[in-house]
């Protein structure tokens, strides 16, 4: 987490933002994307520039002889004003044409650079911004990291347009869960922020340090593990800046309705999914996809999402995804369809409760996390289900820290459901349900239809001595207001 001055800067060239006319979180984030990029950009022209020194002729160039006055190293040095009308009238224009000018991994990133626009709306506070990033130490993959991370955070902050993140806590959970491999092909169909494919990234680092010294492994790691798909350009663009500042170097990020039609053509091809579809409201029926309506006739997005899923992994394939609870026990055919499916055509793994509170203050709807493995054979024989009842932050409004916390819990439990989860009872917070008796309840996976009350009991007193003792302090009552009254009289 950034912390110190470089916060305090990100803070004061957030104010100057708001205070200049953009109050919306994603096009301040938006417009410091840009320039993150072009300072990227800059970088890597001063590395070729250095193996020319050794080879003899710059390879891979980002500008051309007659651009130079583009690069984030001269601008800079301008004035205020001069800076501006250079940014605004060359260098976004440059920036525009860079997916179709250069191939290579930059073509990733200029690809959602195509429809570029720049709304810094004065010369000081470009020259603040300017400042801000030229503070930064790009070289190091955790601090420009965190910092995109502060800045998205603004956004959950925000709230704008009803767009907010998965909480990074519980992405860290999902993905512990489902332990991704140096050899997984890992992709988040609704990636937004691209918060998941960080993450998954981020565990890979942390236990699996060989895979960015194997050059193999090294070269998927950077250009064949990271897959993730948005129908918004700006997400597209600010979930890009977010993989790159995470020392992702060409990931596989791209405009894509998942659901629609045109995204029909894949199948069977990850190993890993993490996702939180959006699950509000309904789509036009006509525009689905053909094969997903075959799988599960709706409109609902929430069940057509599962549908994809089960349709991208390969078998084998292992998925950790957001539903709301209605997917748990909705009595609709699709509904029932789809849960029927993930018992007995697939293994269903668990069903983790998350607490109501967590999309606070955006969201109040109650959902869970499914895990399941793709087999097209069957094999579930118990699923672990968890009620999560804190989640380290108050489930209000405000979201504070707060001590209690369960996903530790979930995640030592998670590798004991095959074994000792098995033999506790349903009274626990965590339990194991088999097979046959979601059967019997019909599919359906909400916590509540296995939990067991537990009974206490208590011995009451007889209802003719507690009217006795209310007789008694009845008459002392009296008495006592006979006494006040004697002394008033």
């Amino acid at each position: 987490m950034i912390t110190g001055e470089l916060r305090s800067q990100v803070d004061r060239v957030w104010d100057a933002f708001w205070s200049g006319g953009i109050s919306n979180p994603l096009e301040v984030i938006e417009q410091i994307t840009y320039l993150l990029f072009i300072r990227r950009l800059d970088e890597r022209q001063l590395l070729a520039e250095k193996k020319a020194q050794l080879t003899g002729r710059i390879e891979d160039a980002v500008y051309g002889p007659d651009q130079y006055e583009l690069r984030w190293s001269r601008f800079t040095n301008l004035d205020a004003d001069s800076m501006y009308a250079l940014v605004s009238e060359q260098v976004f224009p440059f920036l525009r044409r860079l997916g179709d000018q250069y191939g290579g991994d930059r073509s990733t990133y200029g690809e959602h650079m195509k429809d570029a626009r720049f709304t810094v709306p004065t010369p000081a506070l470009l020259s603040r911004v300017v400042d801000m990033i030229a503070d930064i130490p790009m070289e190091k993959r955790d601090t420009n990291g965190d910092l995109y991370e502060y800045l998205l955070s603004k956004i959950a902050s925000a709230g704008v347009n009803g767009q907010f993140r998965t909480p990074r806590h519980i992405i860290s959970l999902m993905v512990d869960l489902v332990a991704p491999q140096p050899t997984d092909e890992v992709c988040d169909p609704a990636c937004g922020t691209a918060g998941f494919l960080v993450a998954a990234s981020e565990y890979i680092r942390d236990h699996h340090p060989s895979a960015l010294t194997d050059a193999t492994q090294r070269h998927h790691f950077h250009r064949s593990m990271f897959h993730g798909y948005d129908f918004d350009s700006t997400m597209l663009r600010i979930g890009s800046m977010n993989m790159l500042l995470h020392g992702i170097e060409a990931p596989d990020i791209r405009y894509r309705d998942s659901l629609s039609e045109g995204a029909s053509g894949e199948a069977d091809k990850y190993t890993v999914i993490l996702a939180n579809p959006p699950f509000a409201g309904s789509l036009d029926y006509e525009s689905v996809a053909k094969d997903l309506q075959r799988t599960v006739k709706t409109k609902k997005t929430e069940l057509l999402f599962v549908a994809l899923f089960l349709r991208l992994l390969k078998v084998g394939g292992r998925a950790a995804v957001i539903v709301p609870d209605g997917v748990l026990f909705g009595s609709s055919n699709a509904h029932k369809t789809l849960r029927k499916m993930l018992v007995e055509d697939q293994k269903l793994d668990a069903v983790i409760k998350l607490p109501s509170g967590v999309f606070r203050p955006y969201a109040g709807v109650s959902t869970a996390i499914l895990l399941f493995t793709k087999t097209d054979s069957g094999g579930t024989d118990d699923v672990w289900f968890y009620d999560v009842r804190a989640d380290g932050f108050s489930l209000d409004d405000k979201r504070n820290p707060v001590d209690a916390s369960d996903l530790d819990d979930v995640r030592d439990r998670w590798r004991a459901r095959t074994t000792t989860e098995c033999e506790r009872a349903r009274t626990e917070q965590s339990f194991c349900v088999p097979k046959a008796d979601i059967v019997a309840q019909g599919y359906d996976l909400s916590l509540n239809r296995y939990r067991e009350a537990e009974h206490v009991d208590e011995e009451h007193r007889p209802p003719l001595e507690i009217i006795a003792d209310i007789e008694a302090l009845e008459a002392e009552i009296s008495e006592g207001l006979a006494e006040l009254k004697a002394m008033l009289a």
